[in-house]
């Protein structure tokens, strides 16, 4: 059985990472690939790159062909297109990257660590209204949740 992690680690040997300095350097420059945000909506809203898309995780497969209800034009027509996945941490845009890569796409990477790591880098975001988001609300914003009961049990000795 694989686990998450193992999928991660498989992901890794076949899909291009970018860091988020070298991403916002390429932006700087006019370099114009396409930004791929996987995140769900609520998540877009709140904060993300400026410019980028949201095609959320859930109906990525679909929005890359065409012919179906969550078809992305710019997505089912952009196979040789430069694209950079995103999402919040950098694991589920390296998964989305995976699957776009098997579907053809010729051109794409992942942004390692996420909109965290652009973040850190104090790279700007902006919330739905294309209004600034402060890094100190981003970080709250990006900060994993975990309730108790999404906690591994201890074991006992």
């Amino acid at each position: 059985m694989k686990r998450y992690a193992d999928l991660l680690a498989e992901a890794r040997t076949r899909v291009k990472e970018v860091m988020p300095w070298d991403l916002g350097e390429r932006l700087a420059s006019g370099g114009l690939p396409l930004l791929v945000d996987v995140r769900e909506p609520e998540e877009f809203a709140a904060l993300h790159i400026a410019g980028s898309l949201n095609v959320p995780r859930g109906v990525l497969e679909q929005a890359c062909e065409w012919d179906f209800d969550a078809t992305v034009p710019v997505l089912a027509a952009g196979r040789q297109r430069e694209i950079v996945v995103l999402c919040r941490s950098g694991t589920r845009s390296l998964l989305a990257a995976d699957v776009m890569q098997a579907m053809g796409f010729e051109r794409i990477a992942s942004l390692k660590t996420g909109l965290r790591g652009w973040n850190d880098y104090e790279q700007p975001l902006v919330d739905a209204n294309g209004r600034p988001v402060h890094a100190d609300a981003a970080q709250a914003l990006l900060s994993p949740d975990l309730r108790a009961e999404q906690r591994a049990p201890r074991r006992s000795a």
